[in-house]
C-alpha cells in the first residue's frame, strides 16, 4: 500500500505544481494578465480578462488543492476543466505532437487525463484528505461525479456560453 501511496503523492505534485506554474506564468510571467487576457481572446475565449483570472486562479488553487490531497475529486476536476479547455480551444487543431506548429494536444490532453484519473482514485493515505478523515466521503462513484461535474461538465458549459471561436478568413 506505500508504493501505492508514493505513487499518487509523486503524481499529485507533479500534476499540482504544473498547474501552479501555470496560473503563476499567466498572471506574473512574460504579459501578465493583460497578455493572457489578450491571448483568450483571440482564441475565442470572451471576455478575456475574465477568463483569464477564471483560468489562472483555478490553475493556482486547484493545483495547490491536488498537491496537498485536500477535496481531491474537486482539485483534479478543476484542473482536468483548465487542460479541457485549452485542448478544445487552442490545441485541438495543430494535430497530436506538442512540437507542431501551434503547439498539439498531447501534452494538454494528458495533464487532463492524469487530473482526472486522480480525481476518481483519490488523494491516498499520504494526504490532507485522510488525515481530515474525508476521504471516505470522497472515493468511489462520488469522485467519479465530482470529478466528471468539475472536469467536464464545467468545462463544456463554460465553452458553451463564452466560447466564440474567431472567424478565419
Amino acid at each position: 500500500m506505500d508504493a501505492e501511496n508514493l505513487g499518487l503523492l509523486i503524481l499529485r505534485v507533479a500534476i499540482g505544481a504544473t498547474m501552479i506554474a501555470h496560473g503563476y506564468n499567466h498572471i506574473w510571467g512574460g504579459g501578465k494578465i493583460a497578455g493572457t487576457a489578450g491571448w483568450f481572446e483571440s482564441l475565442g475565449m470572451k471576455p478575456g480578462k475574465l477568463h483569464a483570472w477564471l483560468a489562472s486562479l483555478t490553475e493556482l488553487g486547484a493545483g495547490a488543492l491536488l498537491a496537498l490531497g485536500l477535496l481531491t475529486p474537486l482539485a483534479g476536476g478543476a484542473c482536468a476543466s483548465v487542460m479541457l479547455v485549452a485542448w478544445l480551444t487552442n490545441h485541438r487543431t495543430n494535430g497530436f505532437f506538442i512540437f507542431r506548429p501551434g503547439e498539439g494536444y498531447e501534452y494538454v490532453m494528458n495533464l487532463f487525463v492524469s487530473s482526472l484519473a486522480v480525481a476518481f482514485i483519490g488523494a491516498g493515505e499520504w494526504s490532507l484528505d485522510d488525515v481530515l478523515g474525508i476521504s471516505d466521503d470522497l472515493d468511489g462513484w462520488t469522485a467519479v461525479v465530482i470529478g466528471l461535474v468539475a472536469g467536464v461538465v464545467a468545462a463544456l458549459g463554460l465553452l458553451a456560453v463564452f466560447y466564440r471561436p474567431p472567424v478565419k478568413d
